[in-house]
């Protein structure tokens, strides 16, 4: 394999979709002296393959708004492989969603979901309504609309979807009754659903939960833990809430949070008594972070990120590309030791190159945040065997996942001097496990 070549031609394929370019390009550059020991690969044209979406749906979703006004948006559904289980990946909701992104998602999601070990392919979908600004009754009748086109094309043992940004609750409840009233069954066609009925426990948590415990995992190899060390986190959405939450607990303390206005630096820590203020505020009000620099009494920096406050250990969990090289020369000055992605490809190639000079400890996303789609999976096994498992179960599981993956990483990744390159381990571990299944498969 020529990696220069394989994206040459993909650009020319697809062009004007730099994120899916760029995905494609961090994992061939990292897997290409893995991938020439097998000729076999070659023969089968796999890479090619591999990097090309099985199918890709797009429509168009009409609704109507609380005045009366018809109002359009598009809707995309991209299924990229799933040559080791069904379709597996979430809807996100936002102004900013077209199908470069989404298509640099679904190729993300397919080594992700191999790492966890569980038998899902890689799928995500969306669209471009954002649901900041609208109500219930026109968030439902999007979702409803959505759903409409949607159904046709997922089901348990084809394309299971799940949440993302802008997609949380609210918003799969509302697909999944439209999607049962047109199915007429009740399967676990959808994750994340409420534990009334078929969600699991820690379900919410777990991308966050997870990103920790892969960092706890990333801590130990260098003799070290959380306790007492300062945390900048990126977002206040799910991810940021329950990977702070987890900070929390294990000892560390968080000074920033974030949205798409801007940051708050609160140098006394969010404790748990503002986490709840904070969980209030996004959760039930939909607020903006300022809020809390106006209740607390703290810094707020308006269209910025926090990557320039001084901190131990740097936690994305916001959006793709919102940690260039530059917020990663001010992390490494700052003298920032570790770095966990809770998002999908929120450090752009710059920051990576830059952290990977300096050999600080640097989680991607594909396998610090997999805890969410690894408990998505628990769920669809759940609702397989019709049956809820406790709380600590599915924490327990979750925990040894990540684990398992932090081990991959570690097999794959360890370099001559010792540095553990955790990009090539998630690679070249993902890569293998579809890459052997796709030949077992024959060429379909």
């Amino acid at each position: 394999m020529n990696a220069a070549k394989v994206l040459d031609d993909l650009k020319r394929r697809f062009p004007n979709e730099p994120e899916y370019h760029q995905a494609v390009e961090e994992v061939l550059s990292t897997i290409e002296e893995e991938y020439n020991k097998h000729p076999e690969f070659d023969k089968a044209n796999l890479i090619d393959r591999l990097c090309i979406p099985d199918r890709v749906y797009q429509f168009r979703v009409t609704w109507v708004d609380d005045k009366g006004n018809v109002q359009t948006n598009m809707g995309y559904r991209v299924q990229h492989n799933n040559a080791i289980g069904p379709y597996k990946g979430g809807l996100r909701f936002h102004s900013s969603v077209n199908l470069g992104i989404l298509k640099f998602l679904a190729f993300e999601q397919v080594f992700k979901n191999s790492l966890t070990t569980l038998p899902m392919g890689g799928g995500k979908g969306g669209s471009d309504f954002h649901p900041r600004g609208k109500s219930a009754a026109e968030v439902m009748r999007f979702t409803q609309s959505f759903m409409l086109e949607l159904w046709r094309h997922i089901g348990p043992d084809i394309d299971v979807p799940a949440g993302d940004i802008g997609v949380g609750g609210r918003e799969i409840g509302f697909m999944y009754g439209m999607y049962k009233k047109l199915t007429r069954e009740f399967t676990g066609t959808l994750t994340g659903k409420g534990l009334e009925y078929g969600g699991s426990l820690i379900r919410p948590e777990a991308t966050g939960y997870g990103t920790l415990y892969f960092l706890m995992e990333m801590l130990k190899t260098k003799g070290t833990d959380l306790k007492g060390k300062v945390c900048a986190i990126s977002g206040s959405g799910n991810v940021a809430q329950y990977a702070a939450e987890k900070v929390l607990e294990l000892g560390g303390k968080v000074v920033t949070l974030s949205d798409s206005d801007g940051y708050i630096y609160d140098p006394d820590g969010i404790d748990r008594e503002k986490l709840d203020y904070i969980m209030e505020l996004k959760n039930l009000y939909r607020g903006r972070i300022r809020e809390y620099a106006e209740q607390y009494a703290c810094k707020y920096v308006e269209g910025a990120k926090p990557w320039g406050e001084k901190c131990d250990v740097a936690l994305p969990c916001a959006t793709q590309n919102e940690l260039n090289g530059d917020h990663a020369k001010q992390l490494l000055e700052n003298g920032c030791i570790a770095v966990a992605e809770g998002a999908n490809m929120p450090s752009t190639p710059e920051a990576i190159k830059a952290f990977q000079e300096a050999k600080i400890l640097y989680a991607p996303g594909k396998a610090a945040n997999a805890g969410g789609v690894a408990v998505s999976g628990l769920e669809m096994t759940q609702n397989s065997y019709r049956l809820s498992w406790s709380r600590e179960e599915v924490d327990a599981k979750l925990k040894s996942i990540m684990q398992n993956i932090h081990q991959a990483c570690v097999q794959y990744g360890t370099e001559e001097d010792g540095y553990v390159n955790y990009v090539k381990g998630a690679n070249v571990a993902g890569f293998m496990k579809v890459a052997k299944a796709m030949m077992a498969q024959g060429i379909v």
